[in-house]
């Protein structure tokens, strides 16, 4: 399964970055083009814990942790409700891991993914994941280290959905 990753050193200890990492609300200030959050009834963290982000333009994407190591990282599947990963989609996963260095901490940003195209269309389009994933993880750090969205449309919301 290809992987798209970036790696940058965050100038905070590793205890102040979990802190910050372990609020699933909090990605809309440095994910590109997110809106907003809303969880899903139940764990707003650890293992099951599920939030939607909503996009530009009513677009959304659900993410349920399917790891948790606490203090160093997660894991999130992406999907679009119960059904399967989102086109173009096979299957995908996000994972953000932290390591200390010294006073500051790396953090490791991946995606893991399959194409429904296969790998003609994985080679075509490794170049933008590995793009984006390097967004999110430059985005991330200027938001942990100065306080300050990296979204310029963002308007978060942390209510859960409600259950139709």
């Amino acid at each position: 399964m290809p992987v798209a990753s970036h790696s940058v050193v965050l100038n905070l200890t590793r205890q102040a970055a979990w802190t910050k990492l372990r609020d699933l609300s909090l990605a809309p200030h440095y994910v590109p083009d997110l809106t907003g959050c809303q969880f899903h009834p139940g764990a707003t963290e650890g293992i099951g814990a599920s939030r939607r982000v909503l996009r530009k333009g009513g677009q959304y994407l659900d993410e349920s942790v399917v790891q948790w190591q606490e203090g160093t990282g997660f894991v999130l599947r992406l999907h679009k409700g119960g059904n399967d990963s989102p086109f173009p989609f096979r299957e995908a996963s996000f994972s953000y891991a932290l390591q200390a260095e010294g006073n500051a901490t790396r953090i490791t940003l991946q995606m893991s993914y399959s194409l429904r195209g296969g790998k003609l269309f994985e080679g075509l389009l490794a170049k933008a994941f590995n793009k984006v994933v390097r967004q999110i993880a430059e985005n991330l750090k200027a938001y942990y280290e100065t306080g300050r969205t990296q979204n310029p449309d963002m308007a978060v919301s942390t209510s859960n959905i409600n259950a139709a």
